[in-house]
């Protein structure tokens, strides 16, 4: 077995995964000079260019760009395994994995519960805006919207869910006459532009209520949806509400129904197993709390 410098995989990972050579020094606590001497060693050992450097930042070259996914793959690997065995002797952590938005407004504030009734039981919960597939991390559950790539998990069962709009009373009382959903359409909206691409946005979401209107994307466009559900709370203007996300920052009056006009979308919401699902202590405990959460 051949291997390149390993001193230098570790610098040269920081740097491509940070896209800055000063960020990977202050990461690994190495000067600028260190790191772009193991760069340099790395680079002589495979005979290629990994990274291009103009005016005074570096990108990949399509080399480094291959070979930065199989290096950050590997170390994922490794780092899930060590986690492994760091906590075989008390049964390890239940690995649950959770989009950011599900874990941010649904599941952080029931965790709390699950402890309350599983003392012994841990949770180590990652969250990510990026379908299951695209990650390496190992996971004994995962809650992920229905309808995005999940060709590594099997489904154990999926709920409906509401969406309608939503914003803050302050939005509201900005407006100079009472809100109309007949002129809906001329307020300033918010939009999610993220996937999957069955995710509803304002005209689905129309069409599906049956009002003819249709938006010219009027308002603000974000990427992430706990950042677009942050600025509805902000006073920003009106979004399309998951019930499951915003149940509780409707109910605590952060955020307010304008209408009672929603779309209800069957098996919207799943909780997936790895496939060959052999579960460890625990995972059953925190499948059926889920369960019992959600339906």
């Amino acid at each position: 077995m051949v291997l390149p410098p390993l001193a230098s995989l570790l610098p040269f990972e920081a740097a491509a995964r940070l896209g800055s050579i000063t960020k990977a020094g202050e990461e690994l606590g190495l000067t600028q000079a260190a790191i772009s001497r193991q760069i340099r060693a790395l680079e002589d050992h495979l005979g290629t260019q990994m990274f291009e450097r103009r005016n005074r930042a570096v990108y990949l070259t399509e080399e480094g760009r291959a070979f930065s996914q199989t290096l950050t793959q590997s170390l994922q690997a490794v780092a899930n395994h060590s986690h492994e065995l760091r906590h075989t002797r008390d049964g390890g952590e239940v690995l649950l994995r959770s989009q950011l938005c599900e874990g941010l407004y649904w599941l952080m504030p029931r965790l709390s519960e699950f402890y309350q009734k599983h003392p012994d039981i841990g949770v180590r919960l990652i969250t990510s805006t990026r379908p299951m597939t695209e990650t390496t991390e190992r996971f004994d559950l995962a809650l992920q919207t229905v309808g995005r790539d999940c060709s590594n998990g099997e489904l154990a069962f999926a709920v409906p869910d509401d969406v309608f709009p939503i914003c803050s009373p302050k939005y509201l009382e900005r407006l100079a006459e009472p809100v109309s959903f007949e002129r809906l359409q001329d307020y300033r909206l918010l939009h999610h532009s993220g996937s999957p691409p069955d995710w509803l946005d304002w005209d689905r979401w129309f069409e599906r209520v049956g009002a003819e209107i249709h938006v010219q994307n009027n308002g603000e466009v974000y990427d992430s949806y706990p950042l677009m559900m942050q600025a509805a709370i902000e006073g920003h203007g009106i979004a399309l509400g998951w019930k499951r996300a915003s149940e509780r920052l409707l109910g605590s009056g952060a955020l307010v129904r304008p209408f009672n006009e929603l779309v209800s979308v069957p098996d919207s919401f799943g909780v997936y197993k790895p496939k060959g699902w052999k579960p460890k202590p625990g995972t059953s405990e925190v499948l059926d709390w889920i369960k019992g959460e959600l339906v």
